[in-house]
């Protein structure tokens, strides 16, 4: 596994309907490689895990994103879940910072249903992607090329985009993700 010593990562979640393992697994992996992860929320306080449908565990929020800088962070994760970046679409402040990590040229990881979010930031036109198959309607009418793959990356923006489709990607997603975080702090 790459080396990210030092590294801060950004997990932005709503308050809940988080896909638990695609925010607990890449977080250990972040931890793996030597990285330091970070979760923001649309508020402070906690975030609500489940499993699909059914609840899971509970997380302490360290920031809520309007207490933060893009400059705060080496990349952005985006854990999917159905209703997660559903309620994310509707915070202004996230989307914003969204946007301007996009725009930073610094990775960006979305999993699963997480891609809404870039949708609403207006940031995947152009850009090659795939995400949970129901979100490709989403994706094409929002300027982008989905494509059912275990991950992608895009080049094609000011910084690299990682997607991938759900959790039984996360190896890959992960490994993606982290490489990319090396090579941009190289």
């Amino acid at each position: 596994m790459a080396s990210i010593d030092g590294a801060r990562v950004a997990f932005l979640v709503a308050t809940e309907g988080i896909e638990q393992i695609e925010l607990t697994r890449p977080w250990a992996d972040v931890e793996r490689a030597g990285g330091t992860p970070v979760l923001l929320s649309t508020e402070r306080g906690t975030a609500q895990g489940f499993h699909h449908l059914d609840k899971a565990d509970i997380f302490e929020v360290d920031h809520a994103v309007e207490e933060v800088n893009v400059d705060d962070f080496d990349a952005l994760v985006l854990p999917g879940g159905v209703a997660n970046p559903d309620l994310l679409r509707l915070h202004e402040g996230a989307i914003a910072f969204v946007r301007d990590f996009v725009a930073s040229g610094k990775p960006v990881a979305a999993i699963c249903h997480a891609p809404w979010s870039l949708v609403e930031a207006d940031v995947v036109r152009g850009r090659t992607v795939t995400s949970w198959p129901s979100l490709q309607t989403d994706l094409r009418n929002a300027g982008a090329t989905w494509v059912d793959e275990e991950v992608v990356v895009d080049d094609n923006g000011p910084g690299p985009l990682v997607t991938s489709r759900n959790p039984d990607d996360l190896e890959a997603f992960d490994r993606e993700t982290i490489t990319l975080i090396e090579k941009a702090r190289s």
